[in-house]
């Protein structure tokens, strides 16, 4: 009895470390490597995804960036599934002994998965690059709008008031029709219509 309560425990006891080595570990997901190339270029080389994974590669050299994409499934190789950052690390150290990061090869291989099925290489899907002090050129041409702008406004000159023009005097034409409407007034008080006429041209003979 106590040879087969030992013999259940042994069983119990190997299960449960079968089932910690079968937990699957980190695949290192969001984690970036820096390195240099042979040419001393700076890279940043960072990792995205699951089971389809995708590599970015970032470099800076003389002036100018460069960038590269890869994409493959490493999870199909048991060896990165038992420790994903060693084979990062394998693919960091290739790309150090190339002089670009990007040009020089198409397909991604580790020595620890070597014989892998093709679908676990990380093979490049795109590729990029422009000239590094392209962004501090837009925002010199920004400054250059915006001082241009300060310029034009300084060059406004302020419009004062207008001058103040002389009064014009009444002139004797005035005068005179202001006499014709007063006429035509005593006209219209004392005379029939159909003389209105005739009548302010009376009163205005003898007013003026």
């Amino acid at each position: 009895m106590k040879s087969f309560a030992l013999l259940f425990l042994v069983v119990i006891c190997g299960m449960g470390g079968l089932g910690q080595k079968l937990k699957p570990k980190k695949r290192s997901n969001g984690e970036e490597i820096n390195f240099r190339t042979k040419t001393k270029d700076v890279c940043t080389m960072s990792i995205s995804g699951d089971e389809e994974m995708k590599l970015r590669i970032e470099c800076k050299s003389q002036g100018m960036s460069y960038w590269c994409e890869f994409a493959g499934k490493p999870s199909v190789c048991r060896a990165f599934r038992k420790n994903p950052k060693i084979y990062w690390n394998q693919i960091a150290m290739e790309l150090r002994k190339l002089p670009h990061a990007c040009e020089s090869t198409q397909v991604l291989k580790t020595t620890m998965c070597q014989k892998a099925p093709t679908e676990a290489f990380m093979k490049q899907i795109a590729t990029g690059m422009e000239p590094e002090d392209l962004a501090n050129q837009e925002k010199s041409v920004q400054k250059t709008s915006t001082s241009m702008r300060g310029a034009g406004k300084s060059s406004v000159k302020k419009i004062g008031k207008p001058p103040m023009l002389p009064l014009i005097k009444p002139t004797q034409h005035s005068q005179g029709s202001e006499n014709e409407t007063e006429a035509m007034k005593l006209a219209r008080e004392h005379c029939w219509e159909s003389l209105h006429g005739f009548c302010s041209y009376i009163i205005g003979i003898f007013r003026g």
